[in-house]
């Protein structure tokens, strides 16, 4: 009997030591503290430099003509600069004639085509900033300017055109960020310039717009289409971040980013009057830390299909941190702005694996109806200082992004390090124009006995993606 009972004994010390590991075996894995980088197919086509020289280059904006699709313009500060290419991306050449010779300062550039293959580009200008991040307080001269080029970009005409100027006067607000849309369809508003900015004033912050029906020539007087006021201040708070989109009927909707919410106003009247603006999607604060960089956010943009409908299948993507780390999101609408879908990551590594991902800017294909969105990436680092360049891409309305890496190596910034507020991006026919800053790799003295500076300057560069996707699905 003694044998029996030890038997027993055994065998059900033995089942309930099986029993526990099979248990534990089927327990889900922790995910790793520094999960394996994931690595992406490449962007198919080049990227390219078109600043040689390290600068003060950054905050690109980028257009491919609707009318002759291989010339391609890609604008940067500072000053405002253009280059431009007759070849859809393969070279480039710097233009002449672009900045301002009356003002000591110019950028915030964005730049189009419109519908008659003109190039547009769009810039502030000024002498002097008021306090920092508070530019309204002291601020000098400064204005919104547009000027024009017949070719496609090649050369551009000597006479610029005001949108507002601010003659220096105590108390003069301070016009920032411009952002300037065309109209390409066949409405009754096709032709027409739109463009809208954040003014920045002594006690709070609004957003005005203007609009051109004649090229861009003359400006009509700017409205107030912001129906909340935002705080004064640049680092946060402001009600900024305009962008439009400009639907097969003509109707021009238009975003920008206030307080934890993307705000949008439609006009269905070419920009003549628009309806109060509404909060359509919480967000994060749009305004956040990167690490090593002086500045960053997660302003809004807006783009459309037109093939979807009348309406339209609006887009809008941004960035923001609900997730911990920051990431790139989507949301659309089928019924002309009405209703929204939920957030769509586009991103596609894992939420919460401590990298971010941010500067994110969104272009529809006109042609195929393939939203991109091009954005900063710290996937490969797990320590969230490494920065590439992704370019994501949707074929099915939003619902999924594929992603694609548009550069390997990886850039390193330091710390108060600016790369702008904004990169650019641009698609027509299956193919995909991105811009965007780097810092290059620093390059060693020429001197070995020379010490290494000890104040800082500046140093990013201005690259451009081609991405040429041929026949891809759409």
């Amino acid at each position: 009997m003694r044998t029996e009972y030890r038997l027993r004994i055994v065998l059900y010390v033995a089942a309930v030591i099986f029993f526990a590991v099979s248990a534990k075996a089927q327990e889900p894995t922790a995910p790793s503290a520094s999960p394996v980088p994931m690595k992406l197919a490449p962007a198919p086509g080049q990227v390219v430099t078109l600043t040689p020289e390290a600068g003060f280059h950054n905050e690109p904006s980028i257009a491919v003509n609707p009318v002759n699709p291989l010339r391609v313009v890609a604008a940067y500060q500072v000053p405002a600069t253009v280059a431009f290419s007759r070849d859809g991306g393969s070279s480039w050449q710097v233009a002449t004639g672009t900045a301002p010779s009356d003002y000591r300062v110019s950028g915030d550039v964005s730049v189009t085509y419109d519908k008659h293959g003109a190039a547009i580009l769009c810039y502030i200008a000024f002498d002097q900033l008021g306090t920092e991040n508070y530019w309204a307080r002291g601020a000098t001269r400064n204005g919104i300017f547009v000027r024009r080029s017949a070719d496609g970009g090649a050369t551009w005409d000597a006479q610029t055109h005001a949108v507002l100027t601010q003659p220096t006067k105590p108390g003069i607000p301070f016009e920032d960020k411009p952002y300037i849309v065309a109209d390409n369809t066949d409405s009754k508003y096709a032709g027409n310039l739109y463009v809208g900015w954040t003014e920045f004033r002594i006690d709070e912050s609004v957003i005005l717009f203007s609009r051109s029906t004649d090229g861009g020539l003359t400006w009509s007087a700017p409205i107030e289409i912001s129906t909340h006021h935002g705080l004064p201040r640049d680092d946060n708070g402001a009600v900024e971040g305009f962008t439009g989109a400009v639907a097969a009927d003509g109707t021009l909707q238009v975003v920008w980013a206030d307080g934890d919410s993307i705000v949008l106003a439609s006009s269905h009247d070419g920009g003549k009057t628009f309806s109060k603006s509404r909060a359509i999607l919480k967000t994060a604060p749009l305004y956040f830390a990167v690490a090593e960089l002086d500045r960053a956010n997660g302003f809004p943009e807006i783009a459309i299909d037109p093939r979807h409908s009348r309406k339209g299948l609006l887009y809008v993507t941004w960035s923001d941190y609900r997730d911990g780390d920051i990431g790139v999101f989507c949301a659309t609408s089928d019924d002309g702005s009405k209703s929204w879908s939920d957030p769509v990551r586009v991103n596609s590594n894992p939420a919460h694996d401590g990298t971010d991902q941010f500067f994110q800017w969104l272009a529809v294909d006109p042609a195929t109806g393939t939203a991109n969105v091009i954005f900063y990436d710290r996937r490969l680092d797990p320590s969230n200082r490494k920065t590439t360049v992704t370019l994501a891409r949707s074929v099915d309305g939003g619902r999924t992004f594929t992603n694609y890496a548009w550069t390997h190596d990886a850039f390193v910034t330091r710390r108060q390090e600016f790369l702008g507020d904004y990169i650019g991006i641009a698609a027509l026919n299956n193919k995909v124009y991105g811009a965007w800053a780097e810092i290059p790799p620093p390059t060693a003295p020429k001197d070995k006995t020379e010490p290494p500076p000890t104040s800082f300057r500046p140093h990013t560069v201005v690259r451009v993606g081609v991405a040429d996707f041929g026949n891809a699905p759409h």
